[in-house]
């Protein structure tokens, strides 16, 4: 039997919490206060402990370039941290005249004098704003998240503000965390929130109200069927937007309010809300917030008197049914099967993320043996008679029955960590996912472990010869990741001293950096260029310091010592090299020195 728990409760549950908090009543003052404002297009008010940072929609409308809809990466100067998130295929990028219009914005130094002292002294920033004015407080909160952390908490509140950015971008803002710190007030019908998701014509390229306000009736009622119609193909899944919702969205009827934070339903309630609607209520609705505030507090369900009759028994129906009915969504109503349909669908997506993690989690104890096999494999190189050490013995290896297995080991190791960040950058597991210790430290003690057997693949198969050296050329997108996964959350800045060598190099691509330093040992003998002469002489010192270093703090396992390791065979080619050296000295000051040899 299905969970009588219901994701709609909570929904709902959520916007009570909204409504009952002064939260959207100041917030919708101080929008007020702004397009208000003689010489300002925001506004600041303080209430107690909290300052809300208000967003004209009225003053900045003419700011926009209305011919910049096309998406843009956001700066990395002011958004480094969401931008680091942006190394997929697809990275995070935002509305370019909405870009250009919020720098502008920010570099007004009355609102910058404003923002000092406010950080300095609230325990709460509210960024609020209406129409255009929402979209600047969402980068500007957006903004203070990237670099305030800690120092306050920080909310961002819009009305019918227009869409910003693209999935990746949304996506970005869920790994973050960050997707509960902004609450997007949408009413019925409105039509700015749902402008962008048309397609990018003349009467659509503006989501300034003053421009689709003084359209004619005709053109009025052009872009609104536009807009439907392209919310109707949206919403069915037929296509993908350039745009996407991004944080929670509280749509706000005469009947109350419904909190969601799904991105395809937010799509699928924009246009299933609309259809009821006209062009003359959708330009209505875009000046009916201050009633939509009021009304809200209608939504406490224990209050409130159900329209349509006795309440289902099933808490599950119960929830969808209020949910529906705060949508102004009336059971007769043709759209309303459609609506409990986009409802339901919305719960099982929220439970496939946990089942798809709960899945991989089975999939990961699955694999633990053939990861296993692998260690046994590294511990009977490490102690064999010809001493090589695991990576040469994997490098050199015949065509025996133990060295097939481990090869097929590494490759399914590889296609279950690729089915991972797969499902990651599709949205299918939890927005935390990546800052779980369990994965965290399963991909770093993969890494560490099998990283190495695939450098000595890319060397033995000759790949180096063909792309270049396996550090710029050959190194795996799934490496990179899990680097990122173990700097971001690895907060042991000072880690115990080693009494004993690591049972894994704990540089996974030190054997790469090995072949390359052997690779330039050739090379700077034949090359009569005195610049790239020094140039790889340096490269060659930095790195056998850096190697003493490892060796020295034991973060080195010990097939890096084996007695014929290309490590070792480097150290004496090394040597040699640095003996010959000797009698140039007097022509490379500095390079040849009694510091880099044993």
């Amino acid at each position: 039997m299905e969970s009588e728990v219901s994701s709609f409760e909570s929904s709902e549950t959520l916007a009570d919490l909204v409504a009952s908090t002064p939260l959207l009543e100041e917030s919708w003052k101080v929008c007020g206060v702004a397009d208000a404002s003689v010489d300002s297009h925001f506004a600041v008010i303080r209430v107690g402990g909290t300052a809300y940072v208000g967003f004209s929609g009225v003053k900045l409308a003419a700011g926009v370039d209305q011919s910049c809809r096309n998406l843009v990466p956001l700066p990395n100067e002011l958004y480094s941290v969401l931008c680091l998130d942006g190394d997929g295929p697809h990275p995070p990028i935002v509305h370019a005249g909405l870009l250009h219009l919020f720098l502008s914005v920010h570099t007004d130094n009355l609102l910058r004098d404003q923002m000092v002292e406010i950080m300095n002294t609230a325990k709460s920033i509210v960024i609020t704003g209406h129409s255009i004015g929402g979209a600047i407080a969402s980068l500007l909160a957006l903004w203070l998240l990237c670099h305030l952390q800690t120092i306050c908490s920080v909310i961002c509140i819009t009305f019918g503000s227009p869409m910003l950015g693209n999935e990746s971008f949304s996506r970005a803002i869920l790994q973050k965390r960050w997707a509960g710190h902004f609450c997007h007030v949408v009413s019925q019908h409105d039509i700015v929130p749902r402008l962008f998701f048309s397609p990018s014509t003349p009467l659509a390229s503006s989501c300034s109200f003053q421009f689709i306000s003084h359209l004619s009736e005709e053109n009025k009622t052009q872009l609104f069927r536009v807009v439907l119609a392209s919310l109707g193909i949206l919403s069915e899944g037929e296509c993908k937007s350039s745009f996407w919702p991004s944080g929670s969205y509280l749509f706000c009827t005469n009947r109350g309010a419904v909190c969601v934070d799904n991105g395809m339903l937010v799509i699928k309630l924009l246009y299933l809300t609309l259809l009821n609607g006209s062009p003359s209520s959708s330009l209505e609705d875009y000046l009916g917030y201050a009633d939509f505030i009021q009304k809200v507090h209608w939504q406490f369900i224990e209050n409130r008197s159900f329209m349509g009759g006795n309440l289902p028994e099933s808490s599950y129906e119960a929830g969808i049914t209020l949910a529906l009915e705060s949508l102004g969504i009336a059971s007769h109503e043709l759209n309303s099967e459609d609506a409990k349909e986009a409802l339901k669908k919305a719960k099982k997506l929220g439970r496939t993320r946990n089942l798809n993690s709960a899945n991989l989690a089975i999939g990961l104890s699955k694999i633990n043996p053939l990861r296993a096999q692998i260690e046994w494999y590294k511990a009977s190189c490490d102690n064999s008679g010809d001493q090589m050490g695991y990576y040469d013995s994997f490098k050199q290896r015949g065509a025996s029955k133990r060295d097939f297995k481990v090869n097929m080991n590494r490759i399914k190791l590889a296609q279950f960590w690729d089915s991972v960040i797969d499902k990651l950058e599709a949205n299918e597991l939890p927005y935390d996912f990546h800052k779980r210790a369990k994965w965290i430290n399963a991909s770093q003690f993969y890494k560490l472990l099998v990283e190495p057997l695939d450098i000595a693949e890319y060397y033995r198969s000759g790949m180096h010869h063909a792309k270049g050296h396996y550090m710029q050329h050959g190194r795996e997108r799934r490496y990179k990741i899990f680097d990122k996964w173990w700097r971001e959350n690895d907060t042991d800045d000072h880690p115990n001293a080693r009494s004993r060598f690591a049972s894994s190099t704990q540089d996974s691509c030190f054997w790469a950096q090995v072949e390359a330093a052997r690779d330039m040992l050739v090379k700077v003998r034949a090359d009569a260029d005195a610049r790239k002469f020094i140039k790889m002489l340096e490269d060659i010192t930095k790195f056998d310091q850096y190697a003493r270093r490892l060796i020295e703090n034991k973060e080195v396992s010990v097939d890096v010592l084996a007695k014929n390791s290309s490590y070792t065979l480097f150290i004496e080619e090394w040597k040699e090299f640095q003996s010959q050296l000797q009698l140039f000295q007097p022509q490379f000051p500095g390079i040849v020195e009694g510091r880099t040899v044993s």
